[in-house]
């Protein structure tokens, strides 16, 4: 946890403190007030008014637990109330987007989704579409939203939440956020996708307790998100991530960026179709099930995936050499891999990756998020500045 610096004022320790213990307790759910105290360095009476102070204001209430074990009079547990600050999160994906109200605490209060074809992504029309479902389930739920987070498969500056590039929608320099900010009338936020992913992995996913973390999205493309030494690793720009761009086939099969072989263009999901005798364009559930009738049998994974699972390895060996992570964690498409295949990979990496057999074994997971790590990621970005206003 972060501290406050030398000399600053003492409405400003409160804020500081104030934000952290809010932090806490959207991240990581109910905790007693004395639990509280020990995990953010401050003492009993500080956190008593905190707690006070956010009761009165109906940003957190106290509740006896369900469960009590000894005897006397049990703690009370501080509970962050999901109505007292709701943001909106907002997942762009090449097929669909996907909407979600997600209250302090991070529960999801109510969704919305819908398809896109090659039409409906044209970007004024995806964000008047956006605009109006978040009226609709703005008004269907009785709820206001103060912030908005968006991922987007592209390249995006982060300062501003302008899409420079994203290839599979056909987007060229969208000014998102700035267009966004004025429909909604609240600010957003955009981000990559992956990046989001990685961010949601770390703060309620599979990476919760690791500090060095690479996530790979697999969608129509492939992307990375980074935590290194528990914060984001964004690059120049807010530019970083771009992982299925690496070459790992001098003279493959021609990407959209310009370059040949590319590590997208050898497991992206055209890749894994082609893996799986399917016709390029199959739908995406036909694809999912597909591979999870070979679950039962490494031998049927082997046979029609060899190649596929060795491209897949060779890129995660670059992955693990270059970025030193604890933990790799599987995203999107890549969470409906049989896990003989994650086995394998984790073999393979381990076998084959100097900086792997160096730190005892990187580990390799599938996203327990599944598809809604990008949104839950989303939700996340946008309550980075919430939490400070509350």
């Amino acid at each position: 946890m972060s501290t406050p610096t030398a000399g600053a004022r003492p409405d400003e320790v409160r804020r500081h403190n104030r934000t952290a213990l809010l932090r806490r307790l959207h991240v990581d759910g109910p905790s007693t007030r004395a639990s509280l105290a020990a995990e953010l360095g401050l003492n009993r009476s500080t956190i008593k008014a905190l707690v006070d102070g956010l009761a009165e204001s109906g940003v957190v209430a106290e509740r006896v637990p369900a469960q009590r074990s000894g005897a006397g009079r049990p703690s009370l547990l501080v509970l962050p109330q999901p109505h007292a600050a709701v943001v909106m999160a907002i997942d762009v994906r090449v097929e669909q987007v996907a909407m979600a109200m997600v209250g302090l605490g991070g529960d999801i209060l109510g969704r919305d989704s819908w398809n896109l074809h090659h039409r409906s992504r044209d970007p004024g029309e995806v964000i008047t579409h956006i605009a109006d479902s978040a009226k609709l389930l703005a008004d269907e739920l009785d709820v206001q939203a103060v912030g908005v987070g968006v991922s987007v498969p592209g390249v995006v500056r982060r300062a501003d939440g302008l899409v420079h590039e994203a290839p599979n929608l056909h987007w060229t320099d969208v000014a998102l956020g700035e267009r966004l900010s004025a429909v909604l009338k609240v600010p957003v936020q955009v981000g990559n996708d992956a990046e989001l992913g990685a961010l949601a992995e770390h703060a309620r996913g599979a990476a919760r307790a690791s500090s060095d973390v690479v996530y790979i999205s697999a969608d129509v493309g492939i992307g990375g998100g980074v935590i290194s030494s528990g914060r984001p690793l964004r690059g120049t720009g807010g530019y970083v991530g771009e992982l299925g761009h690496m070459v790992v086939r001098p003279g493959g099969r021609r990407c959209y960026c310009g370059c040949q072989g590319c590590w997208e263009t050898e497991v992206g999901e055209a890749a894994l179709c082609r893996a799986l005798s399917l016709p390029e364009d199959a739908p995406r559930g036909t694809v999912v099930a597909e591979l999870r009738s070979l679950a039962g049998s490494p031998d049927s994974v082997a046979h029609r995936l060899g190649e596929f699972t060795e491209w897949l390895a060779m890129g995660l060996i670059t992955v693990v050499n270059m970025l030193g992570p604890e933990l790799v964690v599987l995203g999107d498409l890549f969470t409906a891999l049989p896990e003989s295949l994650v086995e394998q990979l984790r073999r393979t990496v381990q076998q084959r990756s100097l900086v792997s057999r160096a730190v005892g074994g990187t580990r390799i997971v599938s996203s327990p998020l599944g598809r809604d790590a990008k949104l839950v990621g989303a939700a996340e970005l946008a309550f980075e500045p919430v939490l400070g206003d509350i």
